[in-house]
């Protein structure tokens, strides 16, 4: 199993903290979350519909031309390698992790790359998956530098795939508009802007084709009934999203500025992470998780990543944490 942050119940039994005691910026969700609304009894009785209005709420908030919604973009993730026969994948390095782990178990082969080395290598490979936004890095690759990768690959049947689980917040930084052609998938997620991961929703951008190539190995009702009604309720609630692209910057540069403050001066981020390359990342990762302060832990530079904290006692509470650490 891929290890992933939010895993709070095994930290607390290591740790011996109860539940209540931690401030989890482990996951990069939103603190923020979409506000929740009560869901009718309807949604609970009766097996999903596909004729409500989720994906026509869904397509104007990602302007895409067509879209599949999933059980969380986790499901995308597994699926894609299954409509291939066995291709040559180029997969971003450092990223999540989830994605080469797919890949490689379906049999691919499967080449680590590092965002310089994409443009050399995408004449040489069947496939190329990243995150943009990256996670952990923070990474932002240029919009027009991915379409002319997709126009490479989809001239021999390639495909590029793109990770925007972290655009919410830049939504002119993403590509879903493009998805009507060949060769393009772009994955979104409820989880992280709209902090609804425990929903379980997300959704494949790409041609009718492939979403119907897609749909015939998932299944039917593949995303429940209760949270096809609460994304609908969240991607149709303009005045949020704009509160939410205000705010969330704002935060994470107050998070930048903290770090710094404490000599851990980040190496990248977005509006819902900020990611630190350091020496003693376990250390540093054990003594605030002693503190009650659980970040994640990356092993590949080594890195911590640290999440947005919630309220302003828990900003306090992680300003402490920070100044109690062994430098």
């Amino acid at each position: 199993m891929v290890e992933h942050g939010g895993k709070l119940r095994a930290a607390a039994q290591r740790y011996g903290i109860a539940l209540n005691g931690w401030i989890d910026l482990s996951t990069g969700i939103n603190p923020h979350g979409w506000p929740l609304v009560d869901i009718p009894a309807a949604a609970w009785a009766r097996l999903p519909e596909e004729e409500d209005d989720l994906v026509a709420v869904a397509k104007r908030f990602y302007n895409a031309p067509e879209l599949l919604p999933v059980a969380g973009s986790q499901a995308a993730i597994q699926a894609l390698p299954q409509l291939r026969q066995r291709s040559r994948v180029a997969i971003l390095s450092p990223a999540y992790a989830e994605h080469e782990h797919a890949w490689r178990r379906a049999g691919h082969e499967v080449v680590a790359v590092a965002p310089a080395q994409l443009s050399d290598i995408v004449d040489r490979v069947d496939v190329v998956v990243l995150i943009n936004p990256n996670n952990p890095t923070g990474h932002l690759f240029d919009a027009e530098q991915l379409l002319q990768w997709r126009a490479t690959l989809a001239a021999r049947g390639g495909w590029l795939i793109v990770d925007e689980a972290f655009m919410d917040v830049t939504p002119t930084q993403s590509i879903g508009a493009y998805t009507g052609e060949s060769g393009l998938i772009v994955l979104r997620s409820l989880g992280k802007f709209f902090g609804l991961a425990g929903a379980r929703v997300g959704f494949v951008l790409a041609c009718a084709e492939l979403l119907d190539q897609m749909q015939a190995l998932l299944g039917p009702w593949t995303v429940a009934g209760p949270s096809r009604y609460l994304a609908a309720a969240a991607l149709a609630d303009e005045g949020w999203h704009a509160e939410m692209r205000h705010l969330l910057p704002q935060q994470s540069a107050r998070l930048a500025a903290l770090l710094t403050r404490h000599y851990l001066t980040p190496t990248g981020g977005t509006a819902l992470f900020q990611s630190v390359v350091i020496d003693g990342a376990d250390s540093r990762h054990q003594q605030l998780a002693r503190q009650g302060v659980f970040t994640r832990l990356f092993s590949d530079a080594p890195r911590l990543r640290f999440g947005l904290p919630g309220d302003e006692s828990q900003w306090q509470r992680l300003d402490a944490a920070l100044a109690k650490m062994e430098r």
